[in-house]
């Protein structure tokens, strides 16, 4: 796996952002979006959220990309979360602060379009907001996960919202509480359900285009809908989740069925972890 992000020119209706790359498989109908700040350990700052936001809208609205892979450029790190070293530039008043990971998530800018992301090195603090809003999971075995924001003296409030969806209270208070003094290892990630799957770190982003890809080739409206039935469901009591279930399969199903037919879905082999 190269460390670095690819240098080829961004995809067609794509920017040539500054702080993230996005190129498109024609064939497998996959995006891939490389966080590429390697210098600054890929922590993101206002530049990168902006960036990140744009490329969401664009990516969801972009009929031939059927699923994204989320990767990092750079040996080091997946993310450092929040650059702190350099100004965020919220507003004056506090009541006009933003949260950083509305702009970083898929989910807040209604793209649900199936996200795999693949993690190596580090990953820290406000990297959990690309974790906690990606739909699978997969990490090198050198992966390490950790909170940092308590030994910095921060409250750690926002992060763990989303973290205790995917492994539950207990990991969660955990991996908050300790901050810098636990890491969270490929193996235990693989353990609690924060990831699905642990590979070689060369094997890695050939592994998050290989599970894209296999996603990509069904019905979009399949696995769309999937997605967004999944994620919503998780704000809403079970009967209504339910409820509202019922409504995208009646009003999605059609739609996928007919798509299958005109085109066929390629079959991958069967893989058993």
């Amino acid at each position: 796996m190269s460390d670095v992000a690819p240098m080829s020119d961004p995809a067609p209706g794509y920017p040539d952002y500054r702080t993230i790359h996005v190129e498109t498989d024609a064939t497998d109908r996959v995006a891939t979006l490389t966080l590429n700040r390697p210098e600054r350990l890929n922590a993101f700052d206002r530049v990168m959220c902006e960036e990140v936001r744009d490329a969401w809208h664009r990516i969801k609205l972009d009929d031939t990309v059927h699923a994204v892979v989320l990767r990092a450029a750079g040996p080091r790190a997946f993310s450092a979360g929040l650059d702190v070293k350099t100004p965020y530039g919220q507003p004056d008043g506090i009541w006009h602060h933003d949260d950083p990971g509305e702009a970083l998530s898929p989910k807040w800018q209604k793209m649900w379009k199936p996200v795999v992301c693949a993690v190596h090195g580090l990953c820290t603090a406000g990297a959990f907001y690309f974790v906690n809003e990606s739909d699978i999971v997969i990490c090198s075995r050198e992966a390490t996960f950790f909170d940092s924001h308590v030994s910095a003296g921060l409250v750690c409030a926002l992060e763990p919202i989303g973290l205790m969806r995917r492994v539950g209270l207990g990991e969660t208070l955990r991996i908050a509480l300790m901050g810098n003094d636990e890491r969270v290892s490929a193996d235990t990630a693989l353990r609690i359900g924060l990831v699905t799957e642990v590979v070689d770190r060369d094997e890695l982003w050939p592994r998050a285009h290989a599970i894209a890809a296999g996603i990509a080739a069904k019905p979009p409206t399949a696995t769309q809908g999937t997605v967004k039935a999944i994620w919503e469901s998780l704000d809403k009591p079970y009967r209504a989740a339910l409820d509202q279930g019922l409504i995208y399969t009646r009003l999605g199903n059609p739609i996928a069925t007919a798509e299958l037919a005109v085109r066929p879905v390629a079959r991958a082999e069967p893989r058993i972890r």
